[in-house]
């Protein structure tokens, strides 16, 4: 499965403590996640942070989903 959208997150220890971002812009992808769990439209949050395209906005839902499928295994010492 290929996600382009995925290209826009960036990952840097020197923006926002290393939370993914936007495209290297300090608006995180919780930001982005939390406002539309919270009920806030697309076109708000389009509003709210003009420098973001909707495609960000997408690329931010796929990120977290894609996170939320992962899982930690706990490995044995042999």
């Amino acid at each position: 499965m290929n996600f382009p959208e995925l290209e826009r997150i960036t990952i840097d220890p020197r923006v926002m403590g290393g939370k993914p971002c936007i495209r290297g812009i300090r608006i995180t992808v919780g930001t982005i996640t939390g406002l539309l769990a919270c009920g806030e439209s697309v076109d708000s949050v389009l509003e709210l942070y003009p420098s973001l395209e909707r495609e960000d906005i997408y690329a931010a839902l796929a990120y977290a989903t894609w996170r939320a499928e992962e899982y930690d295994l706990v490995l044995k010492a042999s």
